[in-house]
């Protein structure tokens, strides 16, 4: 699978590198041009690209990761949305100085994002643990309980099983209306640290 990226930080980078442990490709984007990446391609290694905005919201599954204040323009820079697979890692801040997430609780944040990118099948994911928690990149790496919520039952199986392919437990959270306000920053399951342990009877 080519997943896109929308923005390059922390969060892009942590997905992408587990995501081509496990044999996918990764094109990454930023405002900047593909030029700025060059280095962070190199590093990353094979099945790493990079792309504009444009050639990184046409691949298959697209994850937008950038700063909420930036997240309007990322969205609003690709004019068709229709039909494409959306997951949105963003979590709603205000401000950072001093860090204030304002009123939420209005739309949740993935609601607003769905608004803003219509016709987008929107998957709410990779956004209620920090990255550093999942930033062991071994095969012996906790399986953490990452969160997912969305309205297209169909739309959320692909995530779903990237999640369970990198590493990781996935938890189906529901509706974007009500999984995403439980696992948006604010809520009741944002910064909640869950392994999954397994436990085999003989």
């Amino acid at each position: 699978m080519k997943i896109g990226f929308l923005g390059a930080g922390v969060v892009a980078q942590t997905i992408a590198k587990h995501a081509l442990a496990a044999g996918h490709e990764a094109v990454l984007s930023n405002s900047r041009g593909p030029e700025s990446l060059a280095s962070l391609v190199d590093e990353l290694g094979p099945g790493a690209s990079a792309g504009t905005v444009q050639e990184a919201a046409g691949q298959g599954l697209v994850v937008l990761a950038v700063n909420w204040p930036g997240v309007q323009k990322a969205l609003f820079s690709i004019g068709d949305w229709k039909g494409r697979l959306l997951v949105d890692a963003t979590n709603r801040i205000a401000s950072f100085n001093p860090l204030s997430l304002g009123d939420i609780s209005g739309r949740t944040s993935s609601e607003i994002v769905a608004d803003l990118a219509p016709g987008a099948c929107v998957v709410k994911a990779f956004n209620s643990v920090p990255m550093s928690w999942i930033s062991d990149f071994t095969p012996s790496k906790p399986r953490t309980v990452l969160f997912i919520s969305g309205d297209d039952g169909e739309a959320k199986k692909p995530v779903h099983d990237l999640i369970e392919e990198i590493g990781f437990t996935c938890v189906d959270l529901g509706s974007l209306a009500v999984g995403g306000r439980l696992q948006q920053l604010g809520g009741p399951l944002a910064g909640i640290r869950l392994n999954f342990i397994e436990r085999f009877s003989l």
